[in-house]
């Protein structure tokens, strides 16, 4: 159960580094649509450190 655990933790890692990734490349080319990549962003953010 722990390395489950820990494989969703690195999972979610990794889908907020994407959308991170994601929100900034739309916040540089398409500035009025950062917006919709921000609860992805946070989502996983949360996700990862365990808040939710």
């Amino acid at each position: 159960m722990t390395s489950e655990s820990s494989s969703s933790t690195m999972m979610d890692w990794v889908i907020f580094l994407v959308s991170l990734v994601i929100m900034i490349l739309m916040l540089m080319f398409m500035n009025e649509w950062f917006w919709v990549a921000l609860p992805f962003v946070l989502t996983y953010l949360a996700r990862a450190l365990k808040v939710i």
